[in-house]
């Protein structure tokens, strides 16, 4: 489902609402949760799942054409850890 495709569902669910008002607030959820990552905050969703930030150590890799060693900088990546309810929603029989 894209960001897009979510607030059309969202507007349908919702016909009291205008488009541009779901829009605008799906934004603003993604950009809080966005902002709260970039500060290093962790962000749950309790039965959805918690979204934290993890950081990755400088090391040296290797150029997969050349060989050749890299030099790769520390780095930090979003990382996303699914809630207890949704693991049992997806694998009821």
């Amino acid at each position: 489902m894209t960001k897009s495709e979510l607030i059309l569902k969202l507007a349908e669910r919702n016909p009291h609402l205008y488009q541009r008002d779901v829009e605008k607030i799906v934004t603003t959820i993604f950009d809080e949760i966005t902002e709260a990552l970039a500060r290093g905050d962790r962000v749950e969703l309790r039965g959805f799942g918690a979204f934290s930030v993890k950081r990755r150590d400088a090391r040296t890799g290797r150029n997969p054409r050349t060989g050749e060693a890299v030099d790769v900088h520390e780095k930090f990546i979003p990382f996303f850890k699914t809630g207890k309810q949704l693991r049992e929603r997806l694998n009821t029989d």
